[in-house]
Order: structure tokens, then C-alpha cells, then sequence
């Protein structure tokens, strides 16, 4: 048996930063131009600086990249096994150096979203995660590796080390908040010529600096109310014109108080337009119900070993979980919940292995108003005993 790995995705954006030491103030469009002044490429370096904080634990980590200098040249420069999901296509410069597009980063990105990584780590500047933030979901946990000439997105670590340092504690499980940072870019026509015009261009989540407990929470320590409350106005405020099933649990339970509406504690219901359409129903009336429909599954932890299927709510069967579908579960936890289970993972006991393998890895679970953290969910079948 084995612990499961993190699954880390790794992009490098091989020209980003060219155009910085040749006084150029960018690399848009001016690939050709930087080299022939003589730049060097400083994006793998910095991508290497980053890996170097979670080298010595390289048996946790399985890394997914991209061919040659989009990142598996620099990982395996390190001894990290990588497995490549995209290949550029051989594009060179006039001094026969790789060139890459944006396109590139846009497929490489695909590709890695596709195997489902638990993080993108990317080396680039402003416009390689504008690229980034214009191709992919929400959901998806970025952190950015600052390589460019212009850093004024808030997806950054403020060093290569610090990016280094943040993806080191998600590897080893700790509890690390998760964030909307503003992606930023600015007209490098114009910044040519004196004038600095940043534009917004979307937010992206990434995780950020080790926060166990909110400080605005009662000094420091979480009062179970007030977190309770954040955490129902999150869910409260995303609430859309699906279906939501409800599970079962005292966090879900005053989701639906906040609502106004009652709740089967130990059962399960079903919300459609912040109204009650049915309780406490059965495996096959859940199915039933939702056949065809889109939903979304609002759970919390069961019982103190940090289960969220397989105790207290068998009515979510292996059938409606595939239906419903990983990327639409909420999971609802507070911090010191989750700090109770000291680095243990949720569990997922469907009773399916299958479905088990699937829905482990780590998710994001709200622990308050537009508050999050990445935890893991273990699959039974290959969990060390």
C-alpha cells in the first residue's frame, strides 16, 4: 500500500522575462529582438528555485509538465519523474532557441486540467497568467512563479522561494487558505513610452500564506457560530438555479437554518430556488428526483475520523455521486474541525472503489465567507495503515 501523491502540474513559459535585462520592459512581441541583445532565458531557473523547497519530498509529489524547456527539462534536473501531457510544437527563433506561444500555454494548461492536478505551479509574468486565467475553471488551484518582467498580478509568491514554500505545505497536508487573487496586466506599448496602464483582467484562486485560524475570529480562535455563519453565507451567496442536495450534518444543517428552511439532520433534502422541494428521501428517490437535472451536493464531515460518504449518509449512493460529479460537491468544514483530524485525510467509503479512487486527491472545502482551504480525500483501498 501507498500514500497518495500530490498532483502537481508544472508550466514554464521558457521566454517569459526575455525582454527585461535588455532594457526592453516586457517580452511581448519582441522575442527575436531580446535575444539578439543577448538575453538568457531566466524562466526555468526560477522554476527550479521553486522546486528546490519540496526536492527532499520527491516521493509525495508526482509532477505532470510539459516537453523540454515548458517544464520537464527543469524537474528532471532535479531527480523529479515527470510525466509529460503536452509537447510544443518545434518553433524556433533565428538562433535556433525554442519559441513558444501562447497558444502553448493555453493547450499545456488544458492538458493538465484534464488529469485533474491538485495545483498548477506556473513560471511567467503578468501575461502568461492572464493566458492561464483565461482558460481555466475556478476551481482549479494556481500558483504563480515570478518570472516575467511585469509582476502585478496577485497570483505570485513574492519570491520563487516563497512560491516554493507555500506548494511544500500543501504537500505535506497542512491547512493552507485558499484565495481570489486579482490577475493584472499592463499595455507594454505604453509602458515603452512612460505610461504604466495595469488592467484587470480576472481572478484566479491560489493558496496563500499559512493561516490555521482567522485573527478576526475572536482573537484568533474560531467561534463556532460566527465561522458557521461565514460558511452558510458562502454557500448562501453562490446559490444558483440548480438543484442542491443537502446532506447530512450539524454544518449543513445551519446552512439551511440561515435559509429559513427545515432540515432532516440525519437525512437528506433537496433545495431548488432557496425552497424545500423534498426531505429526507431515500437513495432511489434522490435518483429519482434528480435524473437529468443539474445538482450540486452540499456535505460536511461525519463523525470525528473526517468522513464525508460512507457513515451518516448512505442515501448518497456511488450511482448520484458519479451523476452529480466531483466538481460539483461542496464540502463545508470549520478549521478547527479539520485541525481535530491532526493531518488525517477525509475519507471517502462509497462502497464503490472505483468512485473511492475518483473522488480522492485534494478538493477545496469552504471553511468560511469566501474562505477555503485544500485538504485531501483518502481512498481507503491505497491508504497507508
Amino acid at each position: 500500500m501507498h500514500a497518495m501523491q500530490f498532483k502537481l502540474g508544472v508550466i514554464v513559459n521558457p521566454v517569459a522575462g526575455l525582454g527585461g535585462s535588455v532594457a526592453l520592459k516586457g517580452s511581448d512581441n519582441v522575442i527575436e529582438q531580446a535575444l539578439a541583445l543577448g538575453a538568457e532565458p531566466k524562466a526555468n531557473l526560477r522554476m527550479q528555485q521553486a522546486l528546490n523547497q519540496f526536492v527532499d519530498l520527491i516521493d509525495k509529489v508526482q509532477i505532470l509538465t510539459a516537453a523540454g524547456e515548458m517544464g520537464q527539462r527543469c524537474c528532471e534536473e532535479l531527480g523529479f519523474a515527470t510525466q509529460v501531457v503536452y509537447s510544443a510544437e518545434a518553433t524556433f527563433t533565428s538562433e535556433q532557441k525554442l519559441m513558444t506561444t501562447e497558444q502553448d500555454t493555453l493547450a499545456a494548461v488544458a492538458a493538465l486540467v484534464a488529469e485533474n492536478v491538485d495545483l498548477i505551479l506556473f513560471a511567467g509574468g503578468d501575461g502568461t497568467a492572464r493566458n492561464i486565467c483565461a482558460s481555466i475553471a475556478e476551481s482549479v488551484p494556481v500558483l504563480g512563479v515570478p518570472a516575467g518582467c511585469k509582476i502585478h498580478s496577485g497570483v505570485y509568491g513574492v519570491t520563487p522561494k516563497a512560491s516554493g514554500c507555500v506548494v511544500r505545505r500543501l504537500i505535506q497536508g497542512e491547512l493552507v487558505t485558499l484565495a481570489e487573487a486579482d490577475v493584472m496586466d499592463i499595455d507594454e506599448v505604453a509602458f515603452r513610452q512612460g505610461t504604466v496602464k495595469a488592467k484587470r483582467y480576472g481572478e484566479m484562486m491560489v493558496p496563500s500564506d499559512l493561516r490555521y485560524v482567522q485573527s478576526v475570529k475572536m482573537g484568533g480562535i474560531e467561534s463556532d457560530e460566527l465561522v458557521l455563519t461565514d460558511i452558510a453565507a458562502d454557500v448562501i451567496a453562490d446559490m444558483e438555479d440548480e438543484y442542491y442536495i443537502m446532506g447530512s450534518g450539524s454544518t449543513v444543517a445551519f446552512t439551511m437554518a440561515e435559509m429559513g428552511l427545515e432540515n432532516t439532520l440525519l437525512g437528506v433534502d433537496v433545495v431548488h430556488q432557496h425552497q424545500v422541494i423534498a426531505q429526507d428521501l431515500t437513495a432511489g428517490q434522490l435518483l429519482e428526483l434528480l435524473d437529468g437535472k443539474d445538482c450540486k451536493l452540499v456535505i460536511t464531515l461525519i463523525g470525528g475520523q473526517g468522513h464525508v460518504f460512507g457513515r451518516g449518509n448512505q442515501q448518497l449512493s456511488p450511482q448520484l455521486i458519479k451523476q452529480i460529479g466531483r466538481e460539483n460537491i461542496i464540502v463545508l468544514a470549520t478549521k478547527s474541525k479539520l485541525s481535530a483530524l491532526q493531518g488525517r485525510p477525509l475519507i471517502a467509503d462509497t462502497g464503490d472503489a472505483e468512485l473511492d479512487q475518483l473522488l480522492s486527491g485534494f478538493i477545496r472545502v469552504t471553511t468560511g465567507y469566501r474562505d477555503y482551504i485544500m485538504y485531501r480525500i483518502a481512498n481507503p483501498e491505497y491508504e497507508d495503515s
